[in-house]
């Protein structure tokens, strides 16, 4: 892989990796509110695609985001990249390390793919960020500095509420109703339609396909929420992942010490920013533990956050 020859001071980067794709926003170092450039690639989660595969996700973004700027891609002033999968400090290292030999920023810094949403929700950094997406993790900060983390255990230990596990639930319960282990659901139909299968067995053969991706057994979520209104199934399939959204904010806000309503709560990711009747659902559940937040933000754009945390490491 080539390296970057030149560096631009004036710049930095922010990086919001996930389970389906990557973004790359690159800003002036003293600008905050316009992006000069952004750029879009495939997943960056090492823990779901691999590290050499994360790591080329992550520079095709970056490359395309000086190409939106229409400016030579050279090292910038600082890189804050946040990613699904990278929240232990040896897959942090990982990344730094190749970050760093790439040549990306004088300074780089790898963090969960959740900090960055809080970043751009609160000024303080203080409260919880919950995102749902492919997969779901809630994380928080309290004003004293201490942080904790429920969920993102990955799509094979957890996730729960996450695209990737409403599908697979429907999934599940499509199948076992077909065997008439369990109640009648239009969910089989509705999958085989979405993916052009003619029969349930084709399931089988599309799921264990090497070439079947988790986000592309995520991107089945939409079935479940479509059938929601008329499918009991879907329906209880929705409520469970919507309570077990609220269970890990409560869990992160419990351990952080925050009060009935002290604390802002930050909502990314594509499920949540899709899926308003979803998201509506499990605030309710929240409120039945009694966890009502101060404020709750819908970020649209994390990768924002990312470049504000890069602006500040300039600072230090």
């Amino acid at each position: 892989m080539p390296q970057t020859a030149s560096k631009n001071s004036e710049l930095v980067l922010g990086v919001d990796g996930g389970g389906t794709k990557t973004i790359a926003g690159l800003a002036a170092k003293d600008d905050a509110d316009e992006l000069l450039g952004r750029g879009t690639a495939g997943p960056s989660n090492p823990r779901a695609v691999g590290f050499e595969k994360a790591q080329a996700n992550i520079d095709a973004a970056i490359d395309a985001a000086f190409a939106a700027a229409q400016l030579p891609r050279t090292a910038v002033a600082a890189a804050c990249l946040a990613l699904a999968g990278a929240g232990r400090p040896a897959e942090q290292e990982k990344m730094v390390s190749w970050a760093s030999n790439r040549r990306i920023a004088e300074k780089v810094r790898v963090t969960t793919d959740a900090e960055p949403i809080l970043a751009a929700a609160s000024a303080e950094n203080s409260g919880v960020a919950l995102i749902c997406g492919t997969g779901s993790l809630a994380w928080g900060r309290n004003k004293a500095g201490a942080v904790a983390r429920a969920g993102g255990w990955g799509y094979l230990l957890g996730d729960e509420g996450g695209a990737y596990w409403l599908s697979l639930s429907g999934l599940r319960a499509a199948l076992r109703a077909h065997d008439g282990r369990d109640r009648t659901t239009a969910l089989l139909p509705g999958f085989l339609e979405r993916l052009h299968l003619a029969e349930p067995r084709d399931l089988v053969d599309w799921v264990h396909d090497a070439a079947t991706t988790p986000s592309q057994i995520a991107s089945l979520a939409p079935t479940v929420f479509d059938l929601a209104a008329t499918d009991e199934v879907a329906a209880n399939i929705i409520d469970t992942g919507a309570m077990s959204l609220a269970d890990i904010i409560a869990a992160v806000a419990q351990r952080l010490g925050f009060s009935p309503v002290s604390y802002p709560l930050a909502l990314a990711g594509s499920v949540l920013l899709n899926q308003p009747t979803y998201r509506d659902q499990a605030l309710a559940y929240l409120a039945d533990r009694n966890l009502h937040p101060a404020t709750v933000t819908i970020i649209e754009e994390p990768v924002r956050g990312a470049v504000a945390i890069a602006r500040k490491m300039c600072l230090n």
